[in-house]
């Protein structure tokens, strides 16, 4: 088994990190430097940090402010938001980061997945699916959650993975912030279907819940929010658990 990666996520509006309950209800979490160079020094595998009023206020993700993340770092980090060209990921990458996600761009112009695979590299390049269950159905939102489309999660798993993508981040607006649980069995789905790295997203309350997506969901990275930056969990304290529990982790 590859080790598995606990991923922080850092949500930021106007320069400071906020969390929600189903892509609502945000309160402030946090400076994101602060809590990025805190959760470097607690053992995280990698941070993600994601402009969450970008794309609706078609704001570009500011370079600045990930130059000054970067100064704080020596794990690998992602940085996503408002991205939606080969020249926007350059500033980022050029700027400190070391991956890119992107998600509301790659829905209106899919061709921009197989644009930053080749300028890039695909390990550059993490495509982030906000999906949510109707029915039987899972579907892709946009637009931070906002704008549902007609496209089913699964068709469009195909298709970024035929177009370069390097990694998927899967984010369950229906468990996202709940703290129930991680969407176990999509995960599981969409794992089953691609050989590139799928990160879980959505729903982390407990220890055992990242045990589960890891054995059951077959998940390669977990990301979690509000119960790391309201100390709820702490990550030695995680990985020690998952250890303990024969999982692999860096």
């Amino acid at each position: 088994m590859l080790a598995k990666r606990i991923i922080p996520c850092l949500d930021i509006k106007n320069g400071r990190t906020v969390k929600g309950v189903n892509f609502l209800q945000l309160r402030d979490a946090g400076d994101p430097i602060e809590l990025g160079a805190f959760y470097a020094q607690q053992g995280a595998d990698e941070l993600t940090f994601l402009d969450i009023t970008a794309t609706l206020e078609r704001r570009e993700t500011l370079a600045s402010l990930v130059k000054r993340i970067a100064l704080h770092l020596n794990i690998p980090f992602t940085v996503g938001g408002g991205i939606t060209s080969v020249k926007d990921v350059g500033v980022l990458l050029e700027a400190g980061a070391d991956k890119i996600t992107i998600n509301s761009a790659a829905v209106t112009n899919p061709k921009l997945v197989e644009e930053l695979a080749k300028e890039f590299g695909s390990q550059c390049v993490v495509v982030a699916i906000d999906t949510k269950l109707y029915d039987t159905d899972w579907r892709v939102h946009t637009h931070g959650g906002k704008k549902p489309t007609d496209i089913l999660t699964l068709d469009w798993v195909k298709e970024i993975y035929s177009r370069g993508a390097g990694e998927i981040l899967l984010t369950s607006m229906n468990h996202d912030g709940t703290k129930n649980g991680f969407a176990v069995e999509i995960t599981r789905t969409i794992s089953d279907m691609v050989d590139i790295p799928i990160i879980a997203s959505g729903g982390a309350g407990t220890m055992e819940h990242f045990k589960d997506v890891f054995v059951d969901g077959k998940a390669d990275a977990a990301l979690a929010a509000s119960i790391f930056h309201f100390k709820e969990i702490a990550i030695p304290n995680l990985k020690n658990y998952l250890q303990n529990n024969n999982i692999s982790i860096r």
